[in-house]
């Protein structure tokens, strides 16, 4: 099987600690596996479509919409304030710290960036906080993108090519661990309400008793002292088990955004 970190490496040192993780989760649940790389821009739908998950990390909105859904084997819990010791996140939406803004409403009527239309942090969970202001109208004279990724909605924002974007709010606490000088060139005028974070998930292959050993490795990350500088470093306090049903929220909200009359972002 393989595992994969991709959503949460955000540059070399994130992604050593994930491969790191990963690689000490398998060996726990006693499987023999593979942490593979999977660099953007490569797409991540035929990633999720494989059969041989073992713990890749999977957007809650396009899993919510998969039929027949993947397992879900844990969710990370964030250290950091607003987290509150549960496997949830937000969106934060960001600009320039120099930026003249200071509210979202500041914002309106210049470029917003987004990721893909499938991401919930990177589309879904701006509109659907948008759409609560939009009252079926267009807020922002553009759009820029599909970024694909966070880091590029960070990268347009601070280069001038959009004035405001969503940023993940686990992968802003990333940031904030590993690259503290980018960190401090953002600021956040607004934030979405916390919905579950994404999972790690295992194909729906994978026999229910290796299914269940990874489960507890997951769960023992939280307490294995060799790992302690790696949950430091990915800003990690513990791993959680979390119902699959808890992500029909995400679906639930975008069609209430639907029905706001607001069904793309801008």
């Amino acid at each position: 099987m393989i595992a994969n970190a991709r959503m949460y490496s955000i540059n070399a040192a994130t992604t050593a600690a994930w491969r790191t993780l990963l690689e000490w989760v398998l060996a726990r649940a006693g499987e023999t596996g593979e942490v593979i790389d999977y660099p953007a821009p490569l797409p991540l739908p035929p990633l999720w479509e494989r059969g041989d998950l073992g713990g890749v990390f999977m957007c809650g909105y396009p899993y919510s919409r998969t039929v027949p859904r993947p397992v879900v084997l844990a969710a990370p819990v964030p250290t950091g304030s607003g987290f509150d010791n549960r496997p949830v996140y937000w969106t934060d939406f960001i600009v320039r710290a120099n930026a003249p803004f200071q509210r979202i409403e500041d914002t309106f009527g210049h470029r917003l960036a987004f990721t893909t239309l499938d991401s919930q942090s990177g589309y879904q969970a701006p509109r659907r906080h948008l759409a609560t202001l939009a009252n079926g109208k267009p807020l922002y004279a553009a759009t820029v993108g599909p970024l694909l990724t966070p880091r590029r909605v960070i990268e347009a924002v601070l280069a001038g090519e959009a004035d405001v974007g969503p940023l993940d709010s686990y992968v802003h606490a990333l940031l904030r661990v590993s690259e503290p000088g980018t960190a401090g060139q953002l600021r956040v005028v607004a934030a979405t309400s916390p919905t579950p974070i994404p999972p790690l998930v295992a194909s729906l292959a994978v026999p229910a008793a290796a299914v269940a050993r990874l489960r507890r490795a997951f769960a023992d990350v939280a307490g294995a002292t060799e790992l302690a500088a790696v949950r430091d470093a990915l800003a990690l306090r513990r791993f959680a088990e979390v119902p699959a049903a808890d992500y029909d929220l995400l679906q639930a909200h975008a069609s209430m955004a639907d029905g706001a009359g607001y069904r793309q972002l801008g």
